[in-house]
């Protein structure tokens, strides 16, 4: 449910203008750091943590999504003093993280099947290929229906058009997840939202907000079980060390890469060791993926627990690391490196479902 509210949340913050304005820039900050981010935490932990291929990718897309919670109202805060507003900042890191947790998303979803599962590696490679056809399939006609319903005639059409996303998207994650469309869920629930929002345009907001209290109730839930699963105590300063090592390594990795696919763009040379530093944030998804990882393994293969103990272990580090020192990053570096300008950018109001 944690990680359906997280969708549905993303689904209604993309903004399709913004991302037509600065599609080849969003595209590749969404793509390119969670991708080389992901493949470099693999290499990294099979050699530092002994962990199989399948696994490091697992932990790789476990890692590889920054956290809306922290950038989005990060960013909100900057382009409401106006800073960075002229060459649109804010609002390419707002839209990217979104995407960016999109591709984590179906990344970890995709080696969650491989790991888990007896077939070969292109029959759930393939798998996971249908899985996303489904679910875009899915999410478009149930989008196109929400768009149209509740009709705009009714009383209380914010809570019911909140009611309505909220309880299609839970049932359309737990029921392809009952019928064995594991891939499929999360990207009904995103394309459904992001289709009603296209829709709703300025009428999104009283949804987002709506969504946005519910979350207020599920995410101390969420990191309440996050740590409840790391116990202090049984770690090793060896593993702790080696989870340390390869989460560092690989967030390097994400901050060089970040900063080298944002030299095609034209941004400044501090500008874009802004943005690579503001790439690094994470939290809410990691907070989600981790459990899930250790929660499948516990009820499908309780011999490869130790493996996702640890993936649960620098998911919690990551969190405790990353998190606040990214959002200190982001408020003191922001005000000093980018242009100040006094007028505001319009896509505050609509992206404010990200406030917490």
């Amino acid at each position: 449910t944690a990680l359906t509210i997280i969708l549905i949340r993303a689904g209604l913050g993309l903004d399709p203008q913004a991302l037509k304005h600065l599609k080849g820039v969003c595209l590749r900050l969404s793509f390119g750091p969670c991708l080389l981010e992901a493949c470099s935490a693999a290499l990294f932990s099979h050699f530092i943590m002994n962990f199989p291929w399948q696994w490091g990718f697992l932990l790789g897309f476990v890692l590889g999504a920054v956290s809306p919670a922290v950038v989005v109202p990060n960013m909100l805060l900057l382009q409401e003093n106006g800073y960075g507003v002229e060459k649109g900042i804010p609002t390419l890191l707002v839209a990217a993280s979104s995407m960016d947790d999109i591709v984590a998303i179906t990344g970890f979803n995709t080696f969650l099947s491989i790991v888990f599962s007896s077939g070969s590696v292109i029959s759930n490679i393939l798998s996971s290929l249908r899985d996303v056809l489904i679910g875009v399939l899915v999410g478009v006609v149930m989008g196109i229906f929400v768009q149209y319903f509740p009709s705009r005639d009714q009383e209380r059409l914010t809570q019911r058009r909140a009611f309505l996303v909220l309880s299609m998207c839970v049932s359309a994650v737990l029921g392809c997840q009952h019928i064995g469309l594991h891939g499929s869920g999360g990207l009904v629930t995103l394309v459904l939202s992001f289709m009603a929002a296209k829709r709703w345009a300025e009428e999104k907001v009283g949804v987002q907000k709506l969504v946005a209290n519910t979350w207020n109730i599920f995410q101390p839930l969420l990191f309440g079980l996050v740590g409840t699963e790391v116990s202090v105590e049984s770690l090793e300063s060896k593993t702790i060390g080696m989870c340390i090592a390869t989460l560092c390594l690989a967030l390097l990795v994400r901050i060089l890469a970040t900063f080298v696919l944002m030299s095609f763009a034209n941004f400044r040379f501090m500008e874009k060791v802004f943005i690579a530093l503001s790439w690094i944030p994470k939290a809410t998804v990691q907070a989600v993926l981790g459990p899930l990882a250790l929660e499948t393994a516990r009820v499908m293969a309780p011999h490869l627990e130790g493996y996702s103990r640890n993936v649960m272990t620098v998911a919690f580090l990551a969190i405790l690391i990353t998190a606040p020192n990214g959002a200190l990053i982001i408020g003191i570096l922001g005000p000093k490196v980018l242009d100040h300008s006094e007028e505001t950018f319009p896509l505050k109001v609509e992206l404010s479902n990200f406030h917490n």
